[in-house]
């Protein structure tokens, strides 16, 4: 049996694969990977199926030991300088691990999910279909700890013709993202202040959600209250003190904060890369309806 012994998690490193998808009804949110395209491509490079779990490690600070046998690995995403016993290796590749080697990861340049694949996938037992960790729910496998020990998963699939990967540069500056208008974006005096201001990322996002900071936003009808409506992940929800919320892939499934507006799916991954101190530009996808009366409210 080859294994992984988990000897640093940093901040935090989860188990993720794509999530748990038409639960919505029994309140339990799909979740999985914050960084889709990332953890695809590191399942791609090792031969897996797309749904096979990786390690999502915030912010760098992993090592773990192989036992049991020799494995192949891929990282992607956020670039942490990965090594093998002190030897970097180059983001976005295959590498071999020798049974007793050691993997780590740095601190990230730029971006801040990285995903550590391994050829069979990481063996958790599923909850609900899915071995991803839903931080608001506390669904799913647990937050890594030091002195895991996690079982690697039986070999699929054939390799793929390329042995690195050209992708993206992360920012590491301004964020753009493309928003689409609405459902709610009539609750605001101004709706455009979205697309006027530069955001300031807060350091109190998470998986959950990415809080900004920056000219709030006003009700139109601050003594109304909005039912609770579904929500998905990439909605921008407004509480009353004016200051955005961009749901993230363990959101609420319900929420009575008007939405102004949603990150087109093409965008989406990029905000699991998101940093605490970054600025975030956004920009309307197509032109916003402009209502001439609202009488009907």
């Amino acid at each position: 049996m080859t294994t992984l012994e988990i000897l640093r998690t940093g901040p935090l490193a989860l188990v993720e694969d794509l999530g748990r998808a038409g639960l919505g009804h029994l309140g339990v949110t799909r979740s999985g990977a914050a960084d889709r395209r990332s953890h695809q491509l590191a399942n791609r490079l090792v031969a897996n199926p797309d749904d096979r779990a990786t390690i999502e490690v915030a912010f760098g600070g992993f090592a773990a030991r192989v036992h049991g046998g020799d494995v192949d690995i891929a990282v992607t995403g956020a670039d942490t300088d990965p090594e093998v016993d002190g030897i970097t290796f180059g983001t976005n590749s295959i590498q071999r691990v020798h049974d007793g080697q050691l993997i780590s990861l740095g601190t990230p340049r730029s971006g801040l999910r990285t995903y550590l694949a391994v050829r069979g996938g990481i063996e958790v037992t599923p909850v609900l279909g899915s071995r991803s960790y839903d931080v608001m729910a506390a669904i799913g496998p647990a937050p890594l700890r030091d002195g895991d020990v996690l079982q690697i998963g039986e070999r699929t699939g054939d390799y793929p013709e390329i042995d690195q990967a050209p992708v993206a540069t992360i920012p590491d500056d301004v964020v753009e993202l493309r928003v689409t208008p609405g459902p709610r974006d009539d609750w605001f005096v101004d709706p455009d202040i979205m697309v006027r201001t530069n955001w300031l990322v807060t350091n109190r996002s998470d998986r959950v959600g990415m809080r900004l900071v920056g000219m709030p936003l006003e009700y139109r009808w601050p003594e109304r209250q909005l039912p609770a409506e579904g929500a998905d992940r990439g909605a921008i929800q407004v509480p009353p003190n004016g200051f955005p919320i961009i749901l993230g892939p363990d959101h609420p499934v319900t929420g009575a904060y008007p939405v102004v507006g949603v990150v087109v799916e093409e965008d989406i991954d990029t905000l699991g890369q998101i940093r605490p101190g970054q600025t975030v530009r956004m920009h309307w996808s197509r032109p916003r309806h402009h209502p001439s009366d609202h009488s009907s409210w």
